[in-house]
């Protein structure tokens, strides 16, 4: 008999979800349907779910990839803020209730991680960190292959450092976070801000324009756009110097869609990098690299996150017979 794991990627825009067999990180079949409809997020979930799941064969279990806040122990995600009614919300024991299968959950961030970790960019890698800069910043770290969660799985925000006391508002509602400094949104607002206050740009006339567009700015000379890179560069550059201290990582990998910018970002983020490290040391056989699974490194991740949880349920489960 056929043995899958299925494997869910939950976004504010989209929910994916895809049948693996145990031993190949390859996609037997893989949907997606839009997060918001007529139907509450939940239950257009539990609406994928059952609809990808295999007319033959047995599911082993369900892992899934949240965005926001959420205990991998407990199986609550405390809060979604792209996901309407998603606080505290018990998830695992609703789904394990409708499926009848054991199902484990983790921040996106952390699950993508994993997905690089043993299938992408990580691989061979023992000591790791992950940022995804986009709208926000996330983060995710491997030590000691080991992937660290915190008390309650709440760990590793790396866009939630603070860089600027007073800083700039970020999305939590704190100020002078990484984020609200070196994110997209970080990127827009103080353009916006600078256009607001007369500073001269090809994007004036424009009331708040977008990372794309201010990267394209950049790319054709435009101070401003420019300027706006190398603030957010230096902030991250300072932000990271500080996870180095803490991790020592011998890769870092990044995603999201800022990232993608390259070197408008990456270069004042490593001069300012070798500014606030303490000790060139750090740097001694770092790499840094881009994610290699793309949009698919949050369902890779999710299928790691049920192979590992569920195995280790598994175990524990016998040597309690024993």
């Amino acid at each position: 008999m056929n043995a899958y794991y299925l494997a869910c990627d939950v976004g504010g825009t989209q929910l994916r979800a895809a049948l693996y067999t145990p031993t190949i990180a390859q996609a037997v079949q893989q949907k997606r349907i839009p997060t918001v409809g007529k139907e509450s997020a939940t239950e257009r979930l539990m609406m994928l779910i059952a609809d990808i799941w295999p007319s033959e064969g047995q599911v082993l279990g369900i892992g899934i990839g949240v965005p926001g806040m959420a205990d991998p122990e407990t199986g609550i995600v405390y809060k979604a803020p792209n996901i309407a009614g998603w606080e505290n919300l018990p998830l695992q024991q609703q789904l394990q209730d409708r499926f009848g299968v054991p199902v484990v959950l983790g921040n996106d961030a952390n699950v993508a991680l994993l997905g690089e970790w043993r299938y992408g960019a990580g691989r061979g890698h023992h000591n790791l960190l992950y940022f995804t800069i986009s709208t926000g910043i996330g983060g995710a770290a491997i030590i000691e292959d080991q992937l660290l969660l915190g008390e309650h799985g709440l760990g590793t925000e790396m866009g939630h450092l603070t860089i600027l006391p007073d800083g700039p508002l970020c999305g939590c509602g704190q100020r002078g976070h990484l984020e609200a400094l070196a994110s997209g949104t970080g990127i827009a607002h103080y353009v916006a801000e600078q256009l607001a206050a007369g500073v001269p740009s090809q994007l004036a006339g424009q009331a708040c324009p977008n990372t794309r567009q201010i990267a394209e700015a950049a790319h054709q000379g435009d101070a401003l756009a420019r300027s706006a890179f190398e603030r957010a560069g230096f902030y991250l550059g300072m932000g990271l110097a500080n996870y180095l201290h803490i991790f020592n990582p011998s890769i870092v990998i990044f995603g999201g869609g800022v990232s993608q910018t390259g070197e408008l970002i990456f270069a004042p983020m490593r001069a300012s990098l070798e500014k606030h490290l303490m000790s060139p040391q750090y740097l001694a056989d770092l790499e840094f690299a881009q994610v290699q699974l793309g949009d698919d490194a949050g369902l890779v991740g999710a299928y790691v996150l049920a192979q590992q949880q569920i195995s280790r349920q598994r175990s524990q489960s016998r040597l309690s017979q024993k």
